[in-house]
């Protein structure tokens, strides 16, 4: 193989809306700058993602200067939202196995937008403080750190020969129409090129330009990888395929979570160096 450089670089604004190409991007401890610092949670205060609405993936988020953001969806006309001021008041919500403090969106008429959009009672919050708020999971987790909206780590990777070679799988299945699939079922942040298929299973260690980062663990995959980014329908793939060639014990595994070991900024072409 040719040596790794990084093919693509992905954000997501609000969790679980369409993610948002760049060419480079910062990271912090926590992840990519503007990655995931909003989220939808319900009447409940859970987070609300593609699990649950597939309708999400038609859903926009386009950042604005100041930290704020446009909301664009199908069929309705686009709201803006501002950050909250610092000290706002916050309220517990819950991501999955973790319940931390999150501040609502000022503007009640942002919480009606999303709603009406889903057609189902939904708020937007922000997340304030990353570096404090929401550890990562101690199982996979050094001392201090932390994580933001993400479903569990700051960054998630993939390669492009791994899609190549998980596309073949697909189209080799029982549910060969379905592909092949696009990057965008996995949802990653960093997107490399010119390796060996599969070969981020082996990593522990890794530079990409200047940021380097260890790899904490393999990314079990869900529901939300059957849904077609662009339609929000569902099919069965890639998950038949996963489970019929990719099960790591009662995981469907595509991609690895990594945590920055420092800040720094990574662009599109960038060196991708494994040291472990």
């Amino acid at each position: 193989m040719g040596n790794p450089l990084l093919h693509s670089i992905h954000v997501h604004p609000v969790k679980a809306f369409r993610s948002l190409p760049l060419r480079e991007v910062a990271v912090e401890p926590w992840g990519p700058a503007g990655d995931r610092r909003w989220m939808l949670i319900d009447d409940g205060g859970r987070v609300v993602t593609q699990r649950r609405h597939p309708r999400l993936a038609l859903a926009a988020a386009e950042p604005l200067p100041g930290g704020g953001l446009r909301l664009s969806a199908p069929g309705r006309e686009p709201v803006t939202v501002a950050v909250p001021a610092p000290g706002g008041r916050t309220e517990r919500a819950e991501v999955f196995r973790d319940r931390i403090d999150v501040v609502p969106a000022e503007d009640d008429a942002v919480h009606a937008w999303c709603s009406a959009f889903l057609g189902a009672g939904v708020r937007l919050v922000h997340l304030d403080d990353p570096a404090t708020r929401r550890p990562v999971d101690p199982e996979f987790a050094l001392p201090g750190e932390t994580v933001s909206l993400a479903d569990g780590y700051p960054l998630l990777l993939t390669t492009t020969a791994s899609l190549d070679a998980l596309n073949a799988l697909v189209a080799g299945g029982g549910h060969a129409d379905e592909g092949p699939l696009p990057m965008n079922r996995f949802r990653p942040n960093l997107v490399v090129g010119g390796t060996a298929a599969w070969a981020e299973d082996t990593w522990s260690r890794i530079t990409v330009g200047e940021v380097a980062f260890r790899v904490a663990k393999p990314s079990g995959r869900c529901v939300v990888t059957t849904t077609d980014q662009r339609t929000a329908e569902r099919g069965r793939e890639p998950l038949h395929a996963l489970g019929r060639h990719r099960r790591f014990g009662d995981r469907l595994v595509f991609g690895q979570n990594l945590v920055p070991l420092a800040p720094g900024t990574v662009r599109v072409g960038d060196p991708v160096t494994v040291l472990a």
